[in-house]
């Protein structure tokens, strides 16, 4: 679409004899590639037409990021060493990343401004140290983010104004309907994550090696989402937020504490057995409120403010949601490895894993489980030919149970998490690299996955547990069907050619990256309406080359302009925009609001290093 420009650069200062200090700092500027292109939309209501005419911009996705990265790493002694590191990042993005195929290539049609001002700062501290002969590691962490953002939701305004007759709704003071009911997002987020890990280890020469350690983390999100229609009446926004016709105000909070355990004995100097154990405890809470005024609706917001009385939280007109879950297990490791020799392994690993459930920011829409995972791998490593050819690779059958999925509930189209019966997936990844001759090298790497239901889902019970028995049910995903997001095939090759070109070291480099398509949801209903993502390759080429502490290299990324898809989604699940009625004239009638992600498009640049 335009210009953009990176520049960065480190350094590396010795303070003494024991100490260093690194620093990193960058500016990059990311040229936009969608066009903001002028489009109406249709209240079907008032009868109301509008334009996007002050946002139309060519290139209007931009970002522009700076940050950098500070890191002492400081010699007590001989057996104790500490490294603080403080990183942090700032970014400010414009537009949006997906584009509306009903309007044309890398082209969308919004109506409001769409923003996101995301920074960020994160602090650690590891000690390394010796107590004997045994090895103490201590890591620990603080976090602290903050999100602005700006969403056009004209979409959604006018698909449920057709669709619900929602503009009869959104009055003015004297009770009018609205002309122009169109909305917008007003967000807030902010972060803050902490932990702590300590961990002992005995000497890595042993024959039989233990680790052991304790992990606790506590994570916070303030939320605000505050959906604003301008001149809407006093008596219908909620209160203390003019123009507000729905508000989140909540605050998250995950806190996590484990403990785990492993030991490694050698059997042979050729076979070894591992096995360890992690207790965990979560404990996860959302408290807040959610919703409309009392003179909207009389199911959520303020009108469910007797939930909780005399509770407040932050600006919210009250407390309507306060929920809690919590969980304790654990996960179990065991692995098998047998060196055949130097350069080639190959081992067994049965392992569990889990994630924590939650609370979703509806009180009608009950909490979500946990899941888990059940791992069985086989695995090798290996050079060959004096270690010119290295060969890696797995084959691996995972049991996915309950597993986490996004969803979006009806009626208002609000986001939120629920559990699906199990899944198994059944696959290999496999890598090889060849230097094939002194200038030649190839690399490529490869995974097949078959992630699939291995049970019909029809929704869930009243807390929040798939529906074991769908009979007399609606399907809503069948079995058999492969998870979302998920290629059967991923591959990748690299040719890299090295030369003499008077005197400068030069290289030519060319990738392709080729995967099959994918759906972007679980739901039947879900991908008939937002379609599929097909398969595509894409090419990156590079020349350069490099002498003394001067380098150069061209690139081209994407070298055949591909679109190759990563997202498909829709900011309502009824968002056909608008679908053809007799009620809306036919020059008004515009293709369903879906929206694609895709892979940046065709790129060329330059990149200068130079070292001092």
């Amino acid at each position: 679409g335009s210009q953009g420009y990176e520049v960065d650069g480190f350094v590396n200062i010795p303070l003494s004899s024991n100490a260093a200090i690194r620093i990193v700092a960058f500016d990059e500027h990311d040229a936009g590639y969608i066009d903001n292109v002028p489009g109406q939309r249709y209240f079907n209501t008032s009868g109301t037409l509008i334009n996007n005419a002050p946002y139309v911009k060519n290139n209007f996705n931009g970002v522009d990021t700076f940050g950098g990265r500070i890191t002492l790493k400081y010699d007590l002694n001989n057996s104790w060493t500490i490294t603080p590191t403080v990183i942090a990042q700032d970014t400010r993005a414009r537009g949006v990343f997906g584009y509306e195929p009903s309007v044309g290539d890398l082209k969308v049609q919004r109506f409001a401004p769409d923003s996101d001002h995301d920074r960020w700062v994160q602090t650690g501290l590891t000690i390394n140290g010796k107590i004997g002969r045994w090895d103490l590691t201590y890591a620990g962490g603080y976090f602290n983010r903050a999100v602005n953002s700006l969403s056009d939701y004209t979409d959604y305004s006018v698909s449920y104004d057709q669709s619900y007759g929602y503009g009869a709704y959104w009055t003015d003071n004297n009770g009018n309907p609205l002309a122009s009911p169109q909305q917008e997002i007003i967000g807030k987020d902010r972060f803050e994550k902490g932990s702590n890990e300590i961990r002992i280890a005995s000497p890595s020469t042993d024959r039989f090696r233990i680790i052991a350690g304790l992990f606790q983390e506590r994570q916070t999100h303030w939320i605000i989402q505050d959906y604003q229609i301008q001149g809407l009446g006093t008596d219908i926004s909620v209160t203390g937020w003019p123009n507000t016709i729905w508000l989140t105000d909540q605050n998250r909070i995950d806190r996590d504490e484990a403990a785990f355990g492993e030991a490694t004995f050698d059997i042979t100097s050729h076979l070894s057995v591992s096995g360890g154990v992690r207790y965990y405890h979560y404990d996860n809470t959302l408290y807040g409120f959610y919703g409309f005024s009392a003179n909207v609706s009389s199911g959520t917001g303020e009108a469910k403010c007797s939930l909780y009385p005399g509770e407040t939280f932050r600006n919210a007109p009250c407390v309507n949601l306060n929920k809690q879950v919590s969980g304790t297990g654990q996960t179990y490791k065991a692995n098998l490895t047998y060196k055949i020799d130097d350069d080639k392994l190959a081992y067994f690993t049965y392992s569990t894993g889990y994630r924590p459930g939650g609370v979703n920011r509806i009180s009608a829409v009950p909490p979500y489980g946990s899941d888990s995972l059940i791992n069985y791998e086989l695995g090798w490593k290996t050079s060959w030919f004096n270690r010119s050819l290295r060969w890696n690779g797995a084959a691996y059958d995972e049991e996915f149970g309950n597993f986490q999925f996004a969803v979006t509930f009806p009626p208002n189209s609000l986001t939120g998490v629920q559990n699906a019966p199990s899944a198994r997936i059944r696959g290999f990844e496999t890598s090889l690299d060849w230097r094939a001759t002194e200038h030649l090298t190839l690399s490529s790497g490869a995974s097949y996955n078959r992630a699939e239901l291995t049970a019909d889902f029809c929704g869930v019970d009243t807390i929040g547990k798939p529906l074991s028995d769908c009979t007399g049910l609606t399907i809503l995903a069948a079995k058999g069907q492969q998870l979302p997001f998920t290629p059967k095939f991923k591959g990748n090759v690299t040719a890299r050619y090295t030369f003499d070109m008077m005197g400068w070291n030069a290289h030519a480099q060319a990738s392709v990256l080729f995967q099959t398509g994918a759906a972007p949801a679980l739901k039947i209903a879900d991908i008939n309406g937002l379609g599929t993502m097909p398969g595509y390759a894409s090419l990156d080429l590079s020349f350069g080359a490099e002498r003394g502490k001067t380098s150069v290299e061209v690139f081209v990324k994407n070298a055949t302009d591909e679109r190759g898809q990563t997202n498909r989604f829709s900011p309502c699940q009824t968002c056909e925009l608008p679908s053809p009625s007799s009620s809306i004239p036919a020059n008004l009638q515009v293709g369903p609001a879906v929206y694609v992600s895709t892979i940046q498009p065709l790129t060329v640049g330059i990149r200068l290093g130079q070292k001092f």
